[in-house]
């Protein structure tokens, strides 16, 4: 084992790429994906106003689209043509548009509308804009009816205010308290990203050994002990690396984990011996290290999409479903968000770990494409 290891170290050493993905690039890639989204949460949306009624309520509307901490009134235009412009430019991420007369007919009992233009292409930021425009506009109507009420004979204001607002509601989110982007997309895209640095770390170190010896002087007589030997030093490496991650969201930035450390390793180290077993049937079955890097990549890239955080499993079509039961960092993402937001047992787990179980197959077929090229003359291959 240690003299394969030393082998395999002095053949990172010598590969800039590999000791590059074994090293610091899955590192630095955290970082910068945590530095885009370490301010958490998205404050003070630049927004547009167009003020036909220049009113007291119409002023007062204004101000409290401004007080919401996500969005900041910063310009206000003369006419609607001036902010579709700014808004088309992408000077601001909404318009609103305050008819003539609204506090005419506020008073009159005539329902005015305050109509909002946002590019709901963003949307995260489209959902900002309209919860926080709508919560602006819920609290007008509210503190309106209840001078109504006062008006009417209501004396008492949280009596008024009752009959203006008869049901309240009490939202509390059970995970990520605080909405807080970081937690919610970094925990997610890093396996994404890991995935696809698994699959072409494995596909350059098999590469490497082609380009410099040749399979078959590779693989002698013992083809599946000398793929196993190959491969268990990069799992290694690779576990170093996911441990690293978890340590990183779960202990330094003081994420919420309820669950157990033991089955997110196991889970984790299922992932990486799926994705190795991936990527050796991507490159033994085309001996091509531009073709298999084609594959791959045709493979993992889209894989985000699918892992079903920022859409739901249950709304994508058959394809879809397909596509994401066959990348190993679904499963894993199941466990994780099941053992850091629930706290769930092991049985909880186990379908997941089965189907991650299920790709060391890959392995069975590589083990059987090795022995089938150890057969074959150097010069065949």
């Amino acid at each position: 084992m240690n003299r394969q290891l030393a082998r395999e170290w002095r053949l990172i050493r010598e590969e800039r790429w590999l000791l590059s993905l074994t090293t610091w690039l899955p590192l630095a890639l955290f970082a910068v994906i945590w530095g885009i989204f370490s301010a958490g949460i998205a404050r003070d949306l630049p927004i547009g106003v167009v003020d036909l009624d220049h009113s007291q309520l119409s002023r007062q509307l204004v101000r409290y689209y401004d007080a919401n901490p996500t969005l900041a009134v910063s310009n206000a235009y003369a006419s609607v043509a001036e902010g579709s412009h700014a808004l088309r430019g992408g000077d601001i991420y909404a318009l609103v548009v305050i008819p003539a007369n609204l506090e005419q007919d506020t008073k009159l009992g005539k329902s005015p509308t305050a109509t909002v233009f946002y590019n709901s292409q963003f949307v995260l930021i489209g959902k900002l804009v309209n919860s926080a425009v709508t919560l602006a506009h819920g609290t007008l109507n509210a503190q309106i009816d209840t001078l109504r009420n006062m008006v009417a004979g209501s004396r008492v204001p949280q009596q008024a205010l009752g009959q203006a607002v008869p049901v309240r509601s009490q939202i509390t989110p059970l995970y990520n308290a605080n909405s807080h982007y970081g937690q919610f997309l970094v925990s997610a895209t890093i396996p994404a990203i890991w995935q696809i640095a698994i699959v072409i770390t494995t596909i350059i170190a098999l590469s490497a050994e082609q380009r410099r010896s040749g399979l078959n002087r590779w693989l002698e007589t013992n083809p599946q002990r000398h793929l196993i030997a190959k491969l268990m030093p990069y799992t290694l490496l690779f576990f170093i690396q996911g441990s690293i991650f978890l340590a990183t969201m779960y202990g330094v930035l003081d994420w919420p984990m309820h669950g157990q450390w033991w089955i997110l390793s196991l889970a984790q180290l299922l992932m990486i011996l799926a994705c190795q077993g991936v990527a050796c049937l991507f490159y033994l079955f085309t001996l091509d290290a531009t073709k298999a890097m084609s594959l791959a990549a045709g493979f993992t890239a889209p894989a985000f999409a699918f892992v079903g955080v920022t859409f739901p499993a249950t709304d994508m079509p058959s394809f879809a479903l397909v596509w994401r039961a066959m990348l190993p960092v679904t499963h894993y993402l199941d466990v994780q968000l099941h053992q850091v937001n629930h706290g769930v047992g092991i049985a909880w787990a186990v379908p997941q770990i089965l189907s991650l179980t299920a790709f060391l197959f890959t392995w069975l077929l590589a083990a059987w494409r090795v022995s089938q090229l150890s057969k074959r003359q150097e010069g065949g291959v």
